[in-house]
C-alpha cells in the first residue's frame, strides 16, 4: 500500500480515536507525573507551590498541540471553528487541570481537607476535562495532531482497537462508576493518602474516564455514537452513581477517611464531619453544575417544541 492510499485510509473514525487518545494523554499525563510534596505545617499550606518538570513538560505539550492546530485551521480560512472563544476555553481547561496540582490546593488535600481534596478530584476530573473537550469540537479536533504523528497513530492497529473499545458508551459508562465507586471505598481511599504512586493511579484514572465521559456527551468529532436521548440518559446515569458518595459524605455522622480524622492540626478551623460535609457538598454541587447543565441544554430544545404545539381546539357540540 503506497503513502497516498495509506492516507485515504485515516478514516473519520480512525481520526476520532487519534483524537481521543491525544486528549486523554494530554490530560492524563499531568497527574501521573505530579509529585506529592511533603507533610508541611498548616500555618505554610498557602506558600507551597511546586512544580514538577514533567507537569510543566506535558501541559507545555498540550498548548503547543492546540496552539499549532489553532493555527492551521485558521489559516485555512475558518476562523469560525478557530475562534479566541475556544482558545479562551483551553486555557481555561488547561488551567484547571494543572493548577490544582501545583498549587496549595495539592498540600491541603492531601494532608489536611478531605474538602480540598474533593474540590482538586472535580477540577481536574471532571471540569478540567469537559472545557478541554469542548474548546476542539468541531474541525479543530482534526487538526489537534499534525499528519506526522496522525499517520502512524492511525495504522497501529492495537491502539486503534484499545481506543475504540474505550469509546464505546458502555465500556466508557462502566469504567466511570467503577473508578468513581471504587476509588471512594474507604480503605482505597486511606492506602492513596499514604501511597504517592497509588494516589497518582487514583488522580490519572479520574481523568481517563473523565475525559472518556466528556467524549461520549459532548461528541467533539460528531461521531454520533448516542443519541440526544442516549446521552441524556448517559449524563443522567452519572449524576445517579454520584449519590451514594457525596450522600454518604454529606450525612454520615462520623469520619469516613480516617486520615483526616486523625489530623490534629485542623485547617481553616474546619472541624471533621464539618470538613467531610463539605467535600459531599462540592462533589454534589460541581456534578449538578456541568453534569445538570448538559441535560438542561439537551432537554431545552424538546421542552420548548413541545410547549410550542399548538392546542387544537374541539368544536362546540
Amino acid at each position: 500500500m503506497n503513502r497516498s492510499a495509506t492516507l485515504g485510509s485515516v478514516t473519520r473514525r480512525t481520526r476520532a480515536t487519534a483524537l481521543a487518545g491525544s486528549i486523554v494523554a494530554a490530560l492524563a499525563a499531568p497527574p501521573i507525573a505530579a509529585a506529592h510534596v511533603a507533610t508541611v505545617p498548616a500555618s505554610r499550606v498557602a506558600d507551597v507551590w511546586h512544580a514538577p518538570p514533567a507537569v510543566l513538560a506535558a501541559a507545555f505539550l498540550a498548548g503547543v498541540l492546540f496552539a499549532q492546530a489553532f493555527v492551521r485551521l485558521r489559516r485555512r480560512g475558518r476562523a469560525d471553528h478557530a475562534s479566541w472563544d475556544r482558545a479562551a476555553l483551553f486555557a481555561a481547561g488547561l488551567a484547571l487541570a494543572v493548577l490544582p496540582l501545583v498549587s496549595p490546593l495539592d498540600a491541603a488535600s492531601d494532608h489536611y481537607l478531605l474538602s480540598a481534596h474533593m474540590l482538586q478530584h472535580v477540577l481536574i476530573g471532571d471540569a478540567a476535562p469537559l472545557l478541554l473537550v469542548l474548546a476542539v469540537r468541531g474541525p479543530l479536533a482534526f487538526f489537534l495532531l499534525p499528519p506526522a504523528v496522525l499517520k502512524p497513530l492511525a495504522s497501529f492497529r492495537p491502539l486503534r482497537a484499545c481506543l475504540r473499545m474505550l469509546l464505546r458508551p458502555s465500556v466508557t459508562f462502566a469504567l466511570w462508576v467503577t473508578a468513581m465507586l471504587g476509588w471512594h471505598v474507604p480503605a482505597a481511599y486511606d492506602y492513596t493518602l499514604s501511597h504517592p504512586v497509588v494516589h497518582d493511579l487514583e488522580h490519572a484514572s479520574f481523568v481517563l474516564v473523565g475525559t472518556l465521559a466528556w467524549l461520549q456527551l459532548i461528541d467533539p468529532v460528531r461521531h454520533a455514537r448516542l443519541t440526544r436521548g442516549r446521552r441524556i440518559a448517559f449524563a443522567f446515569g452519572l449524576l445517579v452513581f454520584t449519590h451514594p458518595i457525596s450522600d454518604g459524605l454529606i450525612f454520615s455522622p462520623t469520619a469516613v477517611y480516617h486520615p483526616y480524622a486523625q489530623q490534629p492540626a485542623r485547617l481553616l478551623g474546619l472541624g471533621v464531619i464539618t470538613d467531610q460535609r463539605l467535600a459531599g457538598v462540592v462533589m454534589l454541587a460541581e456534578q449538578l453544575l456541568t453534569l445538570g447543565t448538559f441535560i438542561a441544554v439537551l432537554l431545552w430544545p424538546l421542552l420548548r417544541g413541545r410547549s410550542a404545539r399548538p392546542v387544537a381546539l374541539q368544536r362546540p357540540a
